[in-house]
């Protein structure tokens, strides 16, 4: 029911697929450690519809970089192992068929 890996072998090092997987980790850890609590940092740079919307007042991070930033937010455990294992098995595969930046600038798009 989960897979652990493929059967498609990649012709280049995964860098991307690896350096993504490094700080989306570390970005849950500093979630996880926040003083203040993930609550407060999921409201800050997490991307709420609402927030992303308003553009009544001058929002610190302004909503494109809170569409960037919460692409390494997660909810949880299950949620951030979940994410980084599918990350695991299909990124190299994606990364190296698009190649190394191609995959970086298929994030943004």
């Amino acid at each position: 029911m989960i897979p652990f890996k493929d059967e498609n072998p990649s012709r280049t090092f995964p860098f991307v697929t690896i350096g993504l997987i490094i700080i989306n980790t570390i970005v849950f850890f500093i979630e996880l450690l926040h003083p203040a609590g993930m609550q407060v940092l999921v409201y800050r740079y997490g991307a709420i519809p609402r927030n992303l919307l308003d553009f009544s007042g001058h929002q610190f991070p302004s909503a494109y970089l809170r569409i960037f930033s919460s692409m390494f937010m997660h909810g949880g455990f299950f949620h951030i192992i979940g994410n980084m294992l599918y990350l695991w098995i299909f990124g190299n595969n994606i990364e190296d068929r698009l190649g190394h930046f191609r995959f970086v600038l298929s994030g943004f798009i």
